[in-house]
């Protein structure tokens, strides 16, 4: 989505950063205004280097970089996401239905054992309010929210929904296309929006004033979440003054 152009001689990655102890030299100015660090295409040997937890959060204090950093990691629980973990100020746990919900659980414990449980944060997304469960009166959105509350859990009050316009920026075109150029007039797009000014005003960031969220005729209302999606934990960084 962010490469502006093929890999060039001497480009950098994530392998590169890690060996030379410092992101200086491999970010890269990407599509919208976004910076990025490229992945190199096998992450097998540098998994192999990432035993130690702490590394990537000393890498980001050496790096000159101020602003917001976005580390997006799989959802299973190996060397470098335990690095994120370990790095981030903001532990983001996408919950979409009760697997996610007990995967979610699985990283708290971790989190847990380490001192860090306060800093995750619970998002839903991609719910669909229809979808009932063994009480007919109750639907799935409302279960997760009350079994969320019962665990103690923080959870932002931002959410998700499906949107088959969004859904199609991944799969209709040659590369994705980002929510903000491409799905404006979208209860997704507008949703995107408060969801960053919630995060912003969680890290200290800023964002004053949030987001009007007004319900398009072609969307779900903003009561209603869209369809089951898988579960990953993407992790935010704030740095100041670095």
């Amino acid at each position: 989505m962010f490469t502006l152009r093929g890999p060039g001689p001497g480009g950098g990655n994530l392998k590169h950063a890690w060996a030379e102890r410092s992101f200086d030299r491999v970010i890269q100015l990407g599509q919208y205004g976004v910076h990025f660090v490229a992945s190199p295409p096998d992450l097998a040997s540098l998994k192999a280097r990432a035993d130690d937890p702490d590394t990537l959060r000393r890498i980001i204090e050496r790096t000159q970089w101020d602003g917001l950093i976005i580390l997006d990691t799989k959802s299973d629980i190996e060397a470098l996401t335990l690095n994120a973990l370990h790095a981030a100020d903001r532990i983001v746990l996408p919950v979409a239905d009760w697997a996610s919900l007990e995967e979610a659980g699985k990283l708290y414990a971790i989190l847990e054992r380490s001192d860090r449980a306060t800093r995750a944060r619970v998002l839903l997304t991609l719910v669909d309010a229809r979808t009932r469960v063994e009480d007919p009166r109750q639907d799935l959105r409302a279960v997760l929210e009350a079994e969320i509350g019962r665990r103690g859990w923080a959870r932002y009050a931002s959410y998700l929904s499906r949107s088959p316009r969004v859904e199609a920026l991944n799969s209709g075109h040659g590369r994705p296309l980002s929510i903000l150029h491409h799905a404006q007039g979208t209860i997704v797009h507008r949703q995107m929006r408060a969801f960053a000014h919630e995060v912003l005003v969680d890290l200290g960031l800023g964002g004053v004033g949030s987001p009007r969220l007004e319900e398009p005729a072609d969307e779900f209302p903003l009561d209603r979440l869209g369809s089951v999606g898988g579960w990953k934990s993407a992790l935010l960084r704030g740095l100041r003054g670095r």
